[in-house]
């Protein structure tokens, strides 16, 4: 196909420090890296073999320089927003990559949480709203946290104690999100822990787990 080389040509999307890992590692299995990212001083832009400076949210723009390199594969660690871009590339491209549905309940929060509801999983009270809610029909129990429904990064987040500072952090969240929604979520006290795990053709495989700090509240 058009999209293989003799010499394994391997696309990255972003080139930030965290992703800088994942450029070097490829290079030394053998892969020739292209590297997509906004026109920042990134170390990937250094790293890698060849970089795009091209926005990543311009998926068919990406999409059609992919064409012509011919990669075998498409890929990114550490952001939401470019797994969005790396899976539309991978299946326009034939590739491999996650499902469309996989896709949307790993980035967005309240999609999550209606996976938890649908697998019977323990989660806490939640809501989604969008500009037109009613700040009088919510019935989840103080404190809460409210966060946007599509970003990461723990960007618009805030715990809120009462109702008089519910208005306030909705609307922030639902500022900050791409689909212009938040969701409300009841707060849960204790250590928060990620687990990290690749999962592969229903084989999951744990690869670290980790504490998380934050700077506490209300924003996290």
């Amino acid at each position: 196909t058009i999209y293989m080389n003799l010499k394994k040509k391997i696309e990255k999307i972003r080139a930030n420090e965290f992703q800088n890992p994942w450029i070097l590692k490829a290079k030394e299995l053998g892969y020739e890296t292209h590297v997509f990212s906004w026109g920042f001083d990134d170390i990937g832009q250094k790293t890698a073999d060849y970089f795009y400076s091209i926005d990543i949210k311009k998926m068919d723009e990406i999409l059609n320089v992919c064409k012509k390199i011919g990669v075998s594969g498409v890929c990114t660690i550490a952001s939401d927003l470019a797994n969005i871009t790396v899976n539309y590339v991978s299946n326009k491209l034939g590739l491999t990559s996650n499902s469309n549905h996989c896709l949307s309940v790993s980035t967005n929060k309240y999609l999550m949480r209606e996976a938890f509801k649908e697998k019977n999983i323990p989660s806490t009270g939640y809501l989604l709203c969008d500009e037109n809610y009613d700040i009088n029909s919510i019935n989840l129990k103080f404190p809460l946290i409210v966060k946007p429904t599509d970003r990461s990064g723990s960007r618009s987040i805030t715990k809120v104690d009462n109702k008089n500072d519910l208005e306030l952090a909705v609307q922030e969240a639902i500022d900050s999100s791409f689909e212009k929604k938040a969701i409300i979520e009841e707060y849960i006290e204790g250590s928060e822990y990620s687990v990290e795990c690749i999962s592969f053709e229903g084989v999951h495989t744990l690869l670290a787990i980790t504490k998380k700090y934050t700077t506490g509240a209300p924003k996290f």
